[in-house]
């Protein structure tokens, strides 16, 4: 008799676990960016070849514990473009193997070929790397979410803290680069905004060069005092540099004795490897034992946006692409990502709030928005364009 119940039994939970396989919903998530890596001016910050996808891996990790206990399975496809490939065409492929939700680290143009040419199949892409505000602004789509900050919020929490210190007149040294032009802008909008004066601004020209070898130490030494010389009375030096031909350089080496801020010196990001706030030692430290080294910015945006797959699925109980994005836009989603509190969706352009670090290559000095700048909704919407300020039109 007790054979036979135990037979009984091991036949149940036979018949209950393949139910239970049989129903499995598989949620398949992309990963979409350019081949290689662009090297930096300093050997100990050289991007690694995972920067990005490593967060991505720990994250569907992370939406799996979960998704046991509601019979759902995260995978990760990984998509590297090399020079030449067309965006639009790889996330049509992954489309086609029925990859509902795309994160991309591409350049702004690709991102919005990849997601036209997903749009009417219903694929989500989660821009995890690029900054540009148009992306936003103007050239919003309905089918983008961003867990990349823009230039404006970071500007925004650099000037802020900046304007809180009473470090209110600035020298601003802007690149050649159009990304530098575009730093600059958004440095220049948030002066305005808070009440900082460009008292002047500077212009380097990349004259090219094998960046290190043709820049030895004591050509700098000279250099760049120089070039800093004779400013206006300032408080802080603003440097717009992300291409990173200069910024670098500046710290200590000034001609008058002042912080450097914005590409170097006190850096905005989202994400620092020495932060240790609000929970996120356990990640770095989690981080750091998969992959043997620290979490950038771009790794915590790409966590940050499988996370926003893996809650969304969750409080939905299942893997529908449209029920997904309603989610995500509705009031009722946000996500934890170790940064003192929730973060949301802003729903006229998609863009994920969130706090802002400053960092100086060894701690985090501040985070913004800072105490004192209030908004009517989110302090969160101190950083960035606003409701009233978009350009945004989304269906």
């Amino acid at each position: 008799m007790i054979r036979l119940l135990a037979c009984a039994i091991g036949l149940s939970t036979l018949a209950i676990t393949s139910v239970l396989a049989a129903d499995q919903v598989e949620i398949g998530v992309g990963y979409l960016s350019r081949a290689g890596t662009k090297p930096t001016l300093s050997l100990v910050e050289q991007p690694a070849e995972n920067d990005g996808v490593a967060g991505a891996r720990l994250a569907v990790e992370d939406n799996n514990t979960t998704g046991r206990f509601l019979n759902q399975h995260f995978i990760l496809e990984e998509v590297r473009l090399k020079e030449g490939d067309d965006a639009a065409k790889a996330a049509a492929a992954l489309a086609d193997r029925n990859i509902g939700f795309i994160i991309a680290d591409l350049p702004a143009d690709a991102l919005l070929m990849a997601a036209d040419a997903v749009r009417d199949r219903g694929t989500v892409l989660f821009n995890a790397g690029s900054i540009d505000d148009r992306l936003r602004e103007q050239d919003c789509r309905a089918n983008l979410i961003h867990s990349a900050p823009t230039r404006s919020m970071l500007a925004d929490g650099l000037a802020q803290y900046l304007v809180w210190k009473q470090w209110k007149r600035w020298v601003l040294v802007v690149g050649s680069h159009d990304d530098d032009r575009l730093f600059a802008e958004a440095l220049r909008r948030a002066a305005a905004r808070f009440g900082a004066k460009i008292v002047q601004e500077r212009v380097f020209q990349d004259t090219g060069g094998a960046r290190r070898t043709d820049s030895g130490v004591t050509l700098i030494q000279r250099q760049m005092p120089v070039f800093t010389q004779a400013a206006p009375a300032y408080d802080v030096l603003i440097a717009a540099d992300e291409s990173e031909v200069f910024a670098p350089y500046l710290p200590y080496r000034t001609w008058d004795p002042r912080p450097v801020a914005g590409s170097a010196g006190l850096v905005p990001k989202s994400w620092d490897a020495a932060h240790d706030q609000w929970g996120a030692i356990q990640m770095q430290n989690r981080f750091l034992k998969l992959n043997s080294r620290r979490m950038t910015a771009l790794d915590m945006q790409a966590w940050t946006a499988a996370r926003m797959i893996g809650e969304a699925t969750s409080r939905v109980n299942s893997g529908d692409r449209k029920l997904v994005l309603d989610f995500l836009k509705s009031g009722d989603f946000s996500i934890a990502a170790f940064k003192g509190q929730r973060l949301t969706l802003r729903d006229w352009n998609l863009q994920l709030r969130q706090p802002i670090l400053l960092a100086d290559g060894r701690m985090v000095v501040s985070v913004s928005p800072q105490e004192g700048f209030l908004h009517q909704v989110s302090e969160l919407d101190t950083l960035g364009m606003d409701r009233p300020e978009t350009k945004c039109k989304l269906p």
